[in-house]
C-alpha cells in the first residue's frame, strides 16, 4: 500500500494552531508555543507565517469560506426540522472555530482586516436568516410579518454571535472542552429557535418542543 504523502507544513501548522487557540484562547498563545507544538524552529514558522495575524487571518478565511457555503442552504429551510438541522450544523461550524467568538472582541480591536470581515460575516448571517424565515413564512411554518421579520432576524444572529461567549462566562473553565460540545451546540440550537415560537404554527411549535426533548435526553447523548 502506498503511503500518504506528509501534509504540506503550512497546512499542519493552522491545524495545530486552530487546536490551540481554540484550546487555551488567541491571547495565550505565542508563536513560540506553535513552533513547540509543532517541533519546528520558529524560524520555519515564521517563513510560512511571518506575523501571528497572518495565522488568525488564515484561519478565519477557512471559516468564512465554510461559513457562506453552509449559510446558502437557509434558503432550502422549509420548516421546524429543518431549521434545527441547519442551526445545529451552523453551531458546529462556529464550535469549530471557536476562538474567533471566544475572544471575538479582542481580535476585532487588534486586527483591521478581522474588523471589516466580520461585518461582513454579520450581514451574510443575517441574510440567512431572513431567508430562513421567508421560507417558512411561505411555507405555512410561521406567521409573522415584515416589522417583526427584521427584528426577530437581528436577534437570532445575536445569539449565534454570542452564544459561546454565554457558555465560556457560565463555566469559564469547562465551557469550551470539546466533552462539552455537544451539549453547548444543543443549547445554542434552542435558544435560537425559542425565538420564533410566539410565530410557529402550533403543530410545528410542538415539533420543536419534540426535537428539544429528544436531542437533550440522556439517550440522544454520545457515550
Amino acid at each position: 500500500m502506498a503511503k500518504k504523502a506528509p501534509r504540506r507544513t503550512a497546512e499542519r501548522i493552522l491545524e495545530v494552531t486552530l487546536e490551540l487557540f481554540n484550546r487555551f484562547g488567541e491571547p495565550n498563545v505565542s508563536t513560540t508555543l506553535i513552533s513547540a507544538e509543532l517541533s519546528i524552529s520558529p524560524g520555519n514558522l515564521y517563513y510560512h507565517y511571518p506575523a501571528k495575524d497572518e495565522l488568525i487571518n488564515s484561519l478565519f478565511d477557512h471559516y468564512e469560506k465554510a461559513l457562506n457555503e453552509l449559510l446558502n442552504a437557509s434558503d432550502d429551510v422549509r420548516n421546524v426540522e429543518d431549521a434545527w438541522f441547519f442551526m445545529h450544523t451552523l453551531f458546529e461550524l462556529i464550535w469549530q472555530y471557536r476562538f474567533l467568538y471566544r475572544d471575538l472582541n479582542d481580535l476585532l480591536s487588534k486586527n483591521r482586516r478581522l474588523e471589516t470581515h466580520f461585518q461582513s460575516v454579520l450581514k451574510n448571517k443575517t441574510r440567512a436568516v431572513r431567508a430562513l424565515l421567508d421560507g417558512m413564512s411561505r411555507a405555512g411554518a410561521v406567521t409573522i410579518d415584515s416589522r417583526e421579520m427584521v427584528a426577530t432576524a437581528t436577534s437570532m444572529v445575536v445569539v449565534l454571535t454570542y452564544w459561546l461567549s454565554f457558555e465560556y462566562v457560565r463555566d469559564p473553565r469547562n465551557a469550551l472542552e470539546p466533552g462539552n460540545a455537544q451539549a453547548a451546540l444543543l443549547r445554542g440550537a434552542h435558544h435560537v429557535l425559542n425565538l420564533l415560537i410566539p410565530y410557529l404554527e402550533q403543530g410545528q411549535r410542538a415539533h420543536l418542543q419534540a426535537l428539544v426533548m429528544a436531542y437533550s435526553s440522556p439517550a440522544a447523548q454520545p457515550v
